[in-house]
């Protein structure tokens, strides 16, 4: 089976092709990237030792596609993912939209020609900000937890929350962000392009995907942008809520994905309800950055941490995503701890002492 993975080069991309390699599947690998992110351009040499026909295309402009060979699955992994795109002067809103869901109107228009299922990788930052915001936490053990009335409430089916965090049903009205909304758009959009041209069409929201090799960026991978500044003895801040870390965030190695996608790969045609799904780590793999801190001081040394408790647009104190239905339809469970995803983490910022100037360049 022909597989095209866009954003191939980037640290879900490269980590996707490795864990398809390793499956032993018969899947012939193909992949673009335009190598626009810092990091990307070291994940060429590994790709075409493992395989990978690789392709320089930018997926903002629709005739660099028409290079790429037919194939019967796309993995879109191509986007810009942090939550203060368009909106902290990095880049513009423009900008955004254009990568995001213009990226993925020219994926469809790839898929819809060669007739090629679509795997969406989304996110949970589709659901609503102010709703997560709104829901009621404590502190325990120097992280928000779901108080008793929160816990109750996930008791009711209309709620969105579920024994094991956010469900699928949770709101997606806005405020969700700039980079969420181009998110939600690009799943009702290939939602439409799969009923009207009868295009196999999947979207998995990922939690906080993290492991060795991911790119130094707070607003893109805090557990790898955590661990390396605290190696290298970087400025760190605790930021809103109060300036203490007890944020939390569930953590998803990329590579606990593949067995999913060989499934889809597969799938008959579902219901248009059963083709979004959560992934990711649960409460097993939830933690604050307080915590995060803790885990860094005992493995590398204490430091301190700065402390701002000015509000930053679209942070939320919790959000931990439920993979029930995953589970339920696919037989779907993340098999990497967090800590072994941590440790990988922590030896590859060893081995590369490089990494942030390298992955985290302007």
């Amino acid at each position: 089976m022909r597989v095209l993975i866009s954003g191939v080069c980037g640290f879900v991309g490269s980590a996707l092709v490795r864990a398809l390699v390793e499956s032993g599947g018969s899947h012939e690998l193909h992949g673009f990237d335009n190598f626009i992110r810092p990091g990307s351009e070291t994940n060429r040499a590994e790709l075409k030792r493992l395989g990978v026909r690789l392709f320089h295309c930018d997926l903002r402009a629709a005739s660099d596609l028409e290079v790429l060979p037919p194939c019967e699955w796309v993995i879109d992994a191509a986007a810009n993912p942090s939550v203060l795109a368009g909106v902290d002067g990095q880049t513009s809103s423009r900008q955004l939209v254009e990568h995001n869901l213009g990226g993925t109107m020219n994926t469809l228009e790839y898929c819809k020609q060669h007739r090629s299922g679509l795997i969406l990788l989304s996110t949970s930052r589709v659901y609503s900000v102010a709703r997560l915001a709104g829901l009621p936490v404590t502190v325990t053990n120097h992280a928000f937890r779901l108080t008793e009335e929160g816990v109750a409430g996930a008791r009711r089916p209309t709620s969105g929350i579920g024994p094991a965090g956010v469900t699928e049903d949770f709101s997606t009205l806005a405020p969700i962000s700039l980079y969420g909304a181009t998110k939600l758009a690009s799943e009702a959009l290939a939602l439409e392009y799969g009923e009207a041209f009868g295009l196999p069409v999947f979207i998995n929201r990922c939690g906080v995907l993290a492991g060795a090799g991911q790119f130094g960026r707070a607003d893109q991978g805090i557990f790898t942008y955590w661990i390396n500044c605290w190696l290298r003895d970087r400025p760190l801040r605790y930021i809103g809520f109060g300036g203490h870390g007890h944020q939390v965030r569930d953590g998803l190695h990329p590579r606990d994905l593949a067995s999913l996608l060989g499934k889809q790969f597969a799938a008959p045609k579902l219901e248009t309800g059963d083709r979004i799904v959560n992934l990711g780590g649960g409460n097993a793999a939830a933690m604050s950055l307080r915590q995060l801190s803790d885990w860094c001081a005992a493995r590398f040394g204490p430091r301190s941490v700065a402390s701002d408790p000015a509000p930053r647009p679209f942070d939320i104190p919790w959000l931990v995503l439920d993979s029930a239905k995953a589970a339920r339809l696919w037989n779907w469970r993340p098999s990497t701890p967090l800590p072994a995803v941590l440790d990988e983490i922590a030896t590859h910022a060893q081995a590369h002492p490089e990494w942030l100037d390298l992955s985290a360049a302007l």
